[in-house]
């Protein structure tokens, strides 16, 4: 990619967003657009079409989205629905009227059905009903997703997406109420180990397994389809590895230091049995992950102490 051109990377001040600007820059990009919601509002299809009409970037990353764990996608389907099909939208139509030379949008492993062959292979998409607890985020993603290979097709513009696995890393989510499975049992514990609570009570049985990559190698990945990627058929990103919620706390557990019991409450969902991205079409194409689980859980765990335990925990 040309270092001096123009990238709008909408969502910027999230995790994901957060990363892909640090990347952008260390390699020399410094031409990157970015906007906070109180300065664009994404929602918002005139404010959308003014700004990339008028800013006229050579490529956009999409990023921005209303995201949330388990509880959050429950408790708020219709938000969920509406307004992440209102930003993908806004983002994906004004990008091709303005000649956006390549958009590429970030989806989530999510889409697949809930009963979906493990692991998950890109054709396997839309060959089941997804899974009941993020069913409006996941029908979302899949809207963006075809409207981008309908723009590819019918226009031949460079519209491509991608599906991350789940991202965890610096610059995480750590609310009680929204945040996604590590950061959530990350600060439990950490609370849990501040005031000697004797256990900490996880969601659903801890069978279910689930695949996590670091944001920092979604950044690279990201980075990498921009520069190689040129087809309309969207590619897993993860790391084709993945781990029992059961071992993904007592790994948290001992990076904590928590000495209590763990709980897993049956009576709550699990989400989907098994939620693992075959990644050999990325790997084919080119890339592959570079951040091993633990380095990347002891980074996340790290950060989380430097940034959000001191000023938030137990305030």
């Amino acid at each position: 990619m040309d270092r001096r051109a123009k990238i709008y990377v909408a969502g910027h001040t999230g995790m994901v967003g957060g990363a892909i600007v640090r990347r952008l820059r260390r390699d020399g990009y410094e031409n990157l657009l970015l906007a906070t919601r109180a300065e664009l509002d994404l929602t918002d299809q005139r404010s959308v079409r003014d700004f990339l009409l008028s800013e006229r970037p050579r490529y956009v990353i999409d990023c921005a989205a209303r995201v949330g764990g388990i509880k959050a996608n429950m408790s708020y389907p219709a938000e969920f629905l509406y307004e992440n099909l209102q930003i993908q939208n806004n983002l994906i139509w004004w990008a091709k009227d303005g000649g956006v030379e390549t958009f590429l949008f970030l989806g989530s492993s999510c889409i697949y059905p809930r009963e979906c062959p493990q692991p998950m292979r890109e054709e396997y998409l839309m060959e089941g009903k997804p899974e009941p607890t993020n069913e409006a985020y996941a029908y979302a993603k899949i809207a963006g997703m075809k409207l981008c290979e309908y723009i590819h097709d019918e226009f031949g513009m460079n519209f491509i997406s991608c599906m991350p696995t789940n991202i965890y890393g610096e610059e995480d989510n750590f609310d009680p109420e929204t945040s996604h499975v590590i950061p959530a049992l990350l600060r439990r514990m950490y609370e849990a180990k501040l005031v000697g609570a004797p256990e900490v009570v996880i969601w659903g049985t801890g069978e279910s397994r689930r695949e996590f990559l670091h944001v920092d190698d979604l950044a690279d990945a990201v980075v990498w389809l921009l520069g190689h990627y040129r087809h309309k058929q969207f590619l897993n990103v993860g790391t084709g590895q993945d781990v029992s919620i059961r071992e993904l706390a007592e790994r948290i557990q001992s990076q904590v230091g928590y000495e209590g019991r763990l709980v897993f409450d049956a009576t709550k969902p699990d989400g989907m049995p098994r939620k693992a991205l075959d990644v050999s079409a990325l790997h084919t194409a080119g890339w592959h992950h570079r951040i091993g689980f633990e380095e990347g859980l002891e980074r996340t765990y790290e950060w989380f102490l430097a940034n959000v335990a001191r000023a938030a925990v137990l305030t």
